[in-house]
């Protein structure tokens, strides 16, 4: 679509933002990439470049409305407080938490900091420090009370050049959360890379909230050895799992709302239990029970491991975990589910029940922003009817919910360190089609 006509098209939706419209109709030609990707990029290794109190591997991540959590490291032994105000270099607000450590095998972590401040105001810079340390002050801005709301959704993260190519067209335009559907630092058993990981995104998730899922990269269980899964990133990256009018009880699995509630987000685990009578699956069925679409336009989820696959890399690998959920979200007629794991991008039509279907999600692959592991090339071929588009390059994606009916989803290939848009679609609310809501077509609980 061209760029004037988009930006026409934006017009016309915000001044109908009361009218609610049907889905547009499918595509009528499924599309194939022939972009030919760049060569692969080395890892990164970001060193640490203060003492053993500087802290580092600022990250933040959303609490409720109106609460932020902020997550450090010290190598050595440093006060667990945080202290925040609107004006550069001024602080009148603090406040202290927890700090922890964990031990992998021969690897010893440094102290895991982690404060919770608030509440805070909407749409407002702050400007914080931790650990009392005078050497750095840093800021976020916290997220809108009300719409419009931009995500940056981007999974398989890693740490090499076209990470860092990523981080940069991410941090090029504004947002105002970023949603990652796990395999965050590809760290695989060798712990200091969970800690090269932390410093390389320091600068863009100590600004904006990050709100992760976990991959199959974060399990890192070795048998006997080292029994526990998902240890450094339980540590490291704690999520709102008992926050809420939701709580999970889990920190693979939780929800949150934003934009005052007109938003609703389903963050999955991929990797606990799921199949009908677990922890997982109980708590999915109550909290999107507690969905008011009246009042909640929009409802997205993300998973690791995609349900719907056209390439030839981990086909079927989240096909258990459809079968077990799918009818529950869309039941719930959730709007958009954003999957990793595959390292391509694939934007499929609303499918539900391997076929396409109207009321469906939106499924959307997006496991594609820099991983050492490199790029998944080979598509089924032909081409799902349902597949709409689908490209094998590193990016990331961008969810613009503009208001309580429309959404504008793009993905941004990193085409020669540039973010050029490869596709494009508005996304309008299920809940504001009458054809999708009428009583007797759902029959979820």
């Amino acid at each position: 679509m061209a760029m004037a006509s988009v930006a026409a098209l934006r017009l016309v939706v915000l001044l109908a933002a009361a009218v609610p419209l049907l889905p547009p109709p499918a595509a009528s030609l499924a599309v194939t990439s022939t972009y030919v990707r760049p060569t692969a990029r080395a890892t990164l290794s970001v060193l640490h470049d203060g003492d053993g109190r500087t802290p580092q591997q600022v990250h933040i991540s959303a609490v409720g409305s109106d609460k932020m959590r902020v997550t450090w490291i010290t190598d050595d032994d440093a006060p667990a407080t945080v202290e925040y105000g609107t004006v550069s270099g001024e602080y009148p607000f603090s406040a202290a938490g927890n700090t922890t450590t964990y031990s992998y095998v021969l690897y010893h972590s440094g102290n895991i900091h982690d404060v919770v401040i608030g509440p805070l105001k909407p749409s407002t810079t702050y400007f914080y420090r931790c650990s009392n340390d005078t050497s750095r002050e840093l800021s976020f801005r916290t997220p809108p009370a009300s719409l419009p709301f931009k995500f940056v959704v981007v999974g398989d993260l890693g740490q090499t050049g076209w990470t860092a190519s990523t981080l940069r067209h991410v941090a090029a335009d504004d947002y105002d959360m970023l949603l990652l559907p796990g395999d965050l630092s590809y760290a695989d058993f060798y712990q200091p890379r969970w800690d090269t990981f932390g410093r390389l995104v320091e600068p863009l998730a100590s600004a904006r909230p990050w709100m992760v899922t976990e991959g199959n990269h974060e399990v890192e269980r070795i048998p006997v050895i080292h029994p526990r899964p998902f240890t450094a990133y339980d540590a490291r990256w704690r999520m709102p799992h008992d926050a809420g009018a939701s709580p999970s009880g889990s920190n693979l699995y939780y929800s949150f709302d934003v934009a005052g509630g007109a938003v609703h987000v389903v963050m999955l685990g991929s990797y606990a239990g799921y199949a009908a009578g677990s922890a997982q699956h109980r708590w999915l069925r109550r909290d999107l029970a507690g969905v008011d679409r009246a009042k909640t336009a929009f409802v997205v989820a993300l998973v690791h491991a995609p349900w719907y696959n056209s390439n030839r890399a981990h086909r079927g690998e989240g096909d258990a975990m459809r079968a077990a959920m799918e009818e529950l979200l869309y039941g719930a007629r959730v709007d958009a589910v954003f999957a990793g794991h595959v390292h391509a991008y694939e934007r499929f039509a609303r499918v539900y029940g391997g076929g396409e279907d109207a009321c469906g999600p939106v499924h959307v692959t997006v496991g594609d922003g820099g991983n050492r592991e490199g790029l998944a090339t080979r598509y089924v071929d032909p081409q799902p009817a349902a597949s709409a588009f689908r490209e094998a390059s590193f990016g990331h994606g961008r969810l613009e919910v503009v208001n309580a009916t429309h959404a504008l989803w793009t993905w941004r290939r990193n085409d020669d360190d540039e973010a050029v848009v490869a596709d494009e679609v508005w996304i309008t609310s299920l809940a504001s089609n009458p054809a999708c809501n009428k009583k007797d077509s759902i029959s979820l609980y």
